[in-house]
């Protein structure tokens, strides 16, 4: 039989760094609070939580990669939405890219909760109060990572 490996959703004794563009505010504070109070909810203590706020999306993987290794895991938040030029898609691919050569390159799950939007609307249905808040799943996807990091880093595989 194959040996099956996953992490559980316990964030109790993990440490998260999260890292949360200005740029959007009001849409990025919701996510921030869903993924604050996931954490909460999983038992993740207030102090092995860190946020860091930088300017826009864009200057989110500049501080993912600069941020200390004792974080178990980074948490990106911001949003971008779709304007009349192509700096939408230059800055979401590229900040898609960057966070993910991060995360393999550092062997650090970044959990990615940067939000692309067609509308105003659609952000701010990703980012309300409930299900469907896409900080909230950006920080339970980091918790489970986390944990399938520390399995792997303690010969579980």
């Amino acid at each position: 039989m194959p040996r099956s490996f996953e992490g559980d959703h316990n964030a109790a004794g993990l440490r998260f760094g999260v890292i949360a563009s200005r740029f959007n505010g009001e849409i990025v504070e919701g996510l921030l609070a869903g993924a604050l109070e996931c954490l909460a909810r999983h038992g993740a203590a207030d102090d092995a939580i860190a946020i860091y706020r930088v300017p826009g999306a864009f200057e989110i993987p500049t501080l993912a990669n600069a941020l200390p290794s004792d974080f178990d895991a980074l948490i990106a938040l911001g949003c971008i939405l779709r304007g009349e030029t192509p700096h939408f898609e230059f800055i979401a691919n590229q900040v898609t890219i960057e966070l993910s050569r991060i995360a393999c390159e550092t062997r650090r799950p970044i959990a990615f909760g940067v939000i692309t939007c067609e509308t105003l609307q659609q952000a701010i249905d990703r980012s309300s109060p409930g299900a469907g808040n896409k900080g909230w799943e950006a920080a339970l996807a980091a918790i489970e990572m986390a944990r399938l990091w520390r399995v792997l880093r303690t010969g579980g595989a």
